[in-house]
C-alpha cells in the first residue's frame, strides 16, 4: 500500500478528501435549515433559545422572500390543473385554449367543407382552427349546460376513448348526482330501445333520458349521436376539422385528439353545471323559506282571529 501511494500520491489525496467529505455536505445542510442539530429540551432557557432560533429563521426567510420570485406551484400552470381545477366559464381565454393544443387539427386533405368557417388558415400541411370562434362557442355551451343543471336537468358526459375516463368520470363527479358518464362503450338502443333494455317499470318510473348529452370523441359515437337526434335530445360536441360541425346542436371547435384540450373544455362545462346546481338549491332553499314565513304569516293571523271573536 506505501509503494502504490508513492507512485500514486493522489491515491491517498483522494482517499482523504472522499472521507472528509460528508462534513462539508453536513455543513452546508445545517447552513440552509432553521437550526443545527436537534437537541432535547431540558430546561425553559432551551425552549427560549429554540424559539429565538425559529423566530430568526422566519425573519430571514420573510426578508428574502421580498426580493425573490412570487411563483409557485399553486399561481403557475400545471398540466394537471385542467383535470382536478378546472377554469370557469368566465376565466376561459384564448392562452388557456393555445396552451392545450386546441387550435390543431387534421391534415388539410381531411378538412370538412363544412368546417371551413372555423379554419383560420393551414401551416405546415395541418389546418388551424380559429379559436375566436372556439370562445364563446364554449362560453355559449357553458351556459346552456348552467341553464339544463338549474331547471333539474340530467347531464351525460361521453368519452369512450381511454384517455378520456378519467375525463368524463370527473366532470360527472363535480356537478353531483343529476350528471353521469359514459366511458366504454355506448350501447346501440339506449334511448331508442329503453324499454328492452331497462324494462318497462324502470323506464316509465325513472328519468332515463338525459336533458342534454355531451361528447368529447363525436366520430366514435355516431350511433349515439343518431339516438339523440331521434329523441331530440341536445348535444354538445368538440368538433375537429375531419368533422361535419352540424351533427351536434352546440359545436366547439377544437382538437379532439388532445387529452389536454379534452379536459380544459369538459371542466369549463362541468363548473357551469356546478353553478348551476347552486343556482338551483338557492332558489329551491329561499323557496322553503317563503313558505315557513307564509306560514307562520297564517298562523299568527289565525290566532289574531279567535282572540278577537272571543
Amino acid at each position: 500500500m506505501a509503494t502504490k501511494a508513492g507512485l500514486r500520491p493522489w491515491l491517498s489525496a483522494t482517499r482523504c478528501l472522499w472521507k472528509s467529505r460528508p462534513s462539508v455536505l453536513q455543513h452546508r445542510r445545517n447552513v440552509f435549515t432553521s437550526s443545527d442539530e436537534p437537541f432535547p429540551l431540558q430546561s425553559p432557557d432551551d425552549w427560549q433559545l429554540l424559539q429565538d432560533r425559529r423566530i430568526r429563521f422566519k425573519m430571514l426567510v420573510d426578508l428574502f422572500s421580498e426580493h425573490g420570485s412570487t411563483v409557485t406551484r399553486d399561481n403557475t400552470f400545471q398540466p394537471h390543473h385542467q383535470l382536478h381545477r378546472p377554469l370557469a366559464p368566465s376565466e376561459a381565454t384564448l392562452s388557456a385554449l393555445i396552451a392545450a393544443g386546441a387550435h390543431f387539427g387534421h391534415a388539410k386533405a381531411l378538412l370538412n367543407p363544412n368546417f371551413m368557417p372555423y379554419a383560420y388558415g393551414v401551416r405546415a400541411g395541418i389546418t388551424i382552427i380559429d379559436l375566436d370562434s372556439t370562445l364563446p362557442l364554449l362560453r355559449r355551451a357553458a351556459s346552456v349546460m348552467r341553464a339544463v343543471v338549474e331547471r333539474d336537468g340530467t347531464i351525460v358526459f361521453v368519452g369512450t376513448r381511454p384517455d378520456l375516463r378519467a375525463v368524463v368520470r370527473k366532470a360527472a363527479e363535480r356537478i353531483g348526482p343529476q350528471a353521469f358518464h359514459v366511458g366504454e362503450r355506448w350501447l346501440p338502443g339506449t334511448l331508442t330501445n329503453k324499454l328492452q333494455l331497462f324494462g318497462r317499470d324502470v323506464a316509465n318510473e325513472q328519468r332515463v333520458t338525459p336533458d342534454l348529452v355531451v361528447f368529447l370523441n363525436p366520430m366514435a359515437n355516431a350511433h349515439a349521436i343518431r339516438e339523440c337526434a331521434i329523441q331530440h335530445i341536445p348535444t354538445i360536441g368538440i368538433v375537429d376539422s375531419n368533422v361535419d360541425p352540424r351533427v351536434v346542436m352546440y359545436p366547439i371547435p377544437a382538437n379532439d385528439e388532445s387529452p389536454r384540450t379534452a379536459e380544459l373544455i369538459t371542466g369549463v362545462l362541468s363548473i357551469a353545471g356546478r353553478e348551476g346546481r347552486v343556482l338551483r338549491e338557492n332558489k329551491e332553499r329561499s323557496k322553503e323559506l317563503r313558505q315557513s314565513r307564509y306560514k307562520r304569516g297564517q298562523e299568527r293571523g289565525s290566532t289574531r282571529y279567535v282572540a278577537d271573536t272571543e
